[in-house]
């Protein structure tokens, strides 16, 4: 990795405007819908249980990243754990990769859609696919500036959104039926831990300020309080959107809407003007959450670069520093996803890898221990966490969307060849 990627321009606003932006991107617009066909009423419960996944995970992200300073993130932190074991490590690498082109693809997805919808025209594919491409193309264009192009645009688009969806938090709590938020855990308890685990791509964003320890101007302090802040500003936002949700319009209406659930509630609390708010909210979060993404996912891909562990040419930079020729390989493979479309199994596949891969994490950081000097007790919490939603996620594919556990395990085994295959011409070998 060249020096000039290393420029400390990224404070504490830029860090939380990052993870806050990453995680509330196609997030609570395109999974609350999704969640009420799971659990029922008790969706906002499943957004909590989201957050304490994230959380739970977050610990070991953190002193990971404060003990081995790389823009490499997890990958990085698996091939110290598992220095004789490099594929563990590189399909790792991979498969975060491929998690972060079907999170583009999702946000870019939901911005096309959300925007034909505000410009009249949602049922016109053509007008999705091109605002999808156009919204892909502006952000990779942004990200070639450098990193304080990136970061100060990721501060202005977070926090007008936060304040657009803080307004329409107010507003609906005024008009929210009390008879529509019972009986909470009508589809049980189970349901709500289902749920939480097929909705956890939306709070996977998190982990992208790991990957900018480089750029930090304080680590030490910004990073744990970075990542702790946006999980928490995150998780409020989510919980309360849910209830003003589910509290203004009945669950059949919510579910039937799906990708414009919260759109469609909107409805009976600000009228037309309502729905207009949070198209704009919409078009905001998924910028942002592009933003995010193409920043920290191209340091990963450059670092992995640089190890050989994907092409070296991923680790080439630009005169600004930047790892162009990672950012525009993510940004074109975001484009294809998005064009495709598929991305129901997209974002079951992300959900699925990044707990997974937060489950690595915190092996590693058991394995670890000695260095990044973390609580035992507060590992084993995680991964007791972690473990038992997989595990639920697993049972409800396998039982609702066999199709799409299936396409999933081929993903993965596409990754591991993908790896291998990489791996066989290494400089080592």
């Amino acid at each position: 990795m060249g020096k000039k990627v290393a420029q400390k321009d990224l404070g504490l606003l830029e860090l939380v405007a990052m993870g806050v932006g990453g995680m509330i991107g196609g997030g609570i617009f395109s999974v609350l819908g999704l969640a009420v066909d799971i659990t029922g009423r008790a969706a906002p419960l499943a957004f909590a249980i989201g957050s304490l996944i994230a959380l739970a995970a977050g610990y070991s992200y953190i002193k990971l990243a404060l003990t081995f300073r790389s823009d490499g993130a997890s990958y990085t932190y698996l091939a110290h754990a598992f220095p004789d074991q490099p594929h563990i490590a590189g399909i790792t690498g991979w498969t975060v990769i491929l998690g972060y082109v079907g999170t583009l693809a999702l946000y870019a997805f939901t911005f096309g859609a959300y925007g034909g919808d505000l410009l009249g025209q949602a049922g016109n594919p053509l007008l999705r696919m091109t605002l999808s491409v156009a919204v892909l193309v502006f952000f990779l264009l942004i990200n070639l500036q450098g990193t304080k192009a990136s970061g100060r645009t990721e501060d202005i688009v977070v926090y007008a959104k936060i304040l657009l969806l803080g307004v329409f938090a107010v507003a609906g709590f005024s008009t929210i039926r009390p008879d529509y938020l019972t009986p909470v855990l009508d589809k049980g308890v189970p349901s709500v831990f289902m749920a939480g685990a097929l909705i956890f791509v939306a709070f996977e964003g998190f982990q992208l300020i790991t990957n900018t320890v480089c750029e930090t101007k304080n680590p030490d302090r910004d990073i744990p309080r970075g990542i702790y802040l946006s999980i928490l500003i995150t998780s409020i936002i989510y919980i309360l959107l849910a209830i003003v949700g589910i509290g203004n319009l009945p669950l059949d209406d919510l579910i039937k809407a799906e990708a414009y659930a919260l759109a469609a509630a909107a409805k009976p609390v600000l009228g037309n003007a309502g729905a207009v708010l949070v198209a704009v909210a919409a078009l905001m979060a998924t910028s942002s959450a592009i933003n995010a993404t193409v920043f920290g996912a191209s340091r990963m891909m450059a670092s992995m670069g640089a190890d050989h562990v994907m092409p070296p040419i991923m680790a080439k930079n630009s005169e600004r520093g930047v790892p162009f020729v990672a950012v525009g390989v993510l940004t074109g493979a975001g484009i294809v996803f998005a064009v495709l479309g598929g991305l129901k199994v997209i974002a079951a596949f992300s959900s699925m890898t990044f707990l997974v891969v937060s489950i690595l994490v915190s092996v590693a950081n058991l394995r670890l221990l000695g260095q990044t000097k973390a609580s035992l007790w507060l590992i084993w919490l995680g991964l007791a966490l972690m473990c038992t939603t997989v595990l639920l996620l697993i049972i409800h594919l396998w039982q609702h969307e066999p199709e799409t556990l299936l396409s999933i395990l081929a993903l993965y085994a596409a990754v591991i060849f993908a790896e291998l295959l990489v791996n066989q011409k290494r400089p080592d070998k």
